[in-house]
């Protein structure tokens, strides 16, 4: 086998194998790979010339024969180590003329790596889309538009109001009286009723959305004319702030 290149026939490049951490090889492979380089021959590199290869120092080396398999114990230091991947694992055992070993182990690296890629892209798609960072809490799209009636149909000046008005329709003439007294006096402010200046057929989200970036909310309930009389109203629209525009 040439150097750095994987077995005739296989589906994996060189390039994809060299990117691939040596974590992408499983138990049995590492087995595998101890049953040829933990066999101290005067013939074939061993685990020891291995780990020269890798850069391990003389004490490190001593370290490891300690172990009872130093070759799967030399695998998990060096995957530590920058550089570290299958292809270059698969270089090395080709430089140091273990063509047996590349040749017996071949079809399963590629399919530990097969495996491994196809394990990431899954991960990868089933990860939800985030975004790195919000600067701004206004929407940068034109979700915006065409919400209220006199909305620019090209978007580009949606309608503004002053309070958005919730309401149940049993308390239609309350807010009748609202409108009345907020917007058709000296106070001159502007309200948002869906009745009168929503679009029909507007989206509810859209519409929630859009509350959020208008100036402020006010709320009517169901309950409003049990709780606020029309004194308790006029006092109230008294503290309403007006645009300054």
């Amino acid at each position: 086998m040439a150097e750095g290149v994987p077995r005739a026939g296989s589906a994996l490049p060189a390039a994809s194998l060299s990117s691939l951490p040596l974590a992408a090889l499983n138990v049995r492979v590492r087995r595998r790979l101890s049953l040829f380089l933990n066999v101290r021959a005067p013939v074939a590199a061993d685990w020891t010339v291995l780990a020269e290869a890798m850069d391990f120092e003389y004490l490190e080396i001593q370290q490891l024969e300690k172990y009872a398999d130093p070759t799967s114990r030399l695998l998990d230091d060096w995957q530590r180590r920058p550089g570290a991947s299958v292809g270059r694992l698969l270089e090395l055992l080709a430089k140091l003329g273990r063509d047996d070993v590349l040749m017996e182990l071949g079809p399963s690296i590629e399919e530990d790596c097969q495996k491994y890629i196809l394990k990431q892209q899954q991960e990868a798609s089933e990860k939800p889309l985030q975004v790195d960072s919000i600067d701004s809490s206004i929407t940068r799209i034109n979700d915006m538009a065409g919400i209220t009636i006199r909305d620019d149909p090209l978007g580009q000046k949606p309608e503004c109001f002053d309070a958005f008005i919730c309401y149940c329709p049993s308390d239609i003439e309350f807010v009748h009286e609202m409108i009345r007294q907020l917007e058709q006096t000296n106070y001159r402010l502007k309200l948002c009723v869906s009745d009168r200046d929503v679009l029909p057929g507007t989206c509810v989200w859209s519409i929630a959305s859009a509350v959020g970036w208008w100036w402020w909310s006010l709320t009517n309930t169901c309950k409003a004319r049990n709780v606020i009389s029309r004194l308790s109203l006029h006092s109230a629209s008294l503290q309403v702030p007006i645009r300054s525009d």
